[in-house]
């Protein structure tokens, strides 16, 4: 069976993005982007893999994003209509449709992430964001926190849904010289 993990960019204070869903506040370094097209070059959209040498990297742990529409829409302003062509990419709205054939549009991201683990295949990569990653919270077999060094004060919780304590055990840590640090969950 398929697991849906969460891996997600987070600050030290706990927010995905700023309070006006800021997340250009993330610093970037050249070293820290390279791990993570090492790692994990499925989780880089298809326009930015050419720029990073992973145009053909084969997936390695993810074949299908599930995105919140607040996570679709920046690529849209920018006319990227398909994001992550590499990977099968579903967005969760009720109120857009999708302007590619690539991209399905749904509205229940449970019954979908059911049917989609219900399935053979590599992992299913949840791209975000809070409000998604709360409808779909008892569905997240794992997670993969992106720390970065900063704290936002406020913001984007990682989370946003119903208090509900969830047991995970820590599977992995990498701590790389930029002061990112990789923490990977699984649920107990």
């Amino acid at each position: 069976m398929r697991t849906l993990t969460y891996f997600v960019a987070v600050s030290m204070d706990g927010y995905i993005a700023g309070p006006g869903d800021e997340v250009d506040v993330y610093p970037t370094p050249d070293a820290y982007v390279a791990h993570l097209a090492a790692e994990y070059p499925e989780t880089m959209p298809s326009h930015v893999r050419p720029h990073l040498g992973i145009a053909d990297a084969p997936n390695r742990r993810f074949d299908t994003v599930v995105m919140g529409r607040g996570t679709y829409q920046p690529g849209l302003d920018l006319g990227v209509t398909s994001p992550y062509a590499h990977l099968r990419q579903y967005v969760v709205s009720t109120t857009t449709t999708s302007p590619d054939p690539a991209v399905t549009v749904v509205t229940d991201p449970v019954t979908l992430v059911k049917e989609l683990k219900a399935e053979d295949g590599l992992g299913i990569y949840l791209a975000g964001g809070a409000k998604l990653a709360g409808a779909l919270y008892g569905e997240i077999d794992e997670v993969i926190l992106k720390l970065y060094p900063v704290m936002l004060g406020r913001g984007v919780p990682m989370i946003a849904g119903e208090f509900d304590v969830t047991a995970f055990e820590r599977a992995d840590v990498t701590t790389l010289d930029t002061g990112h640090v990789i923490l990977r969950y699984t649920r107990s």
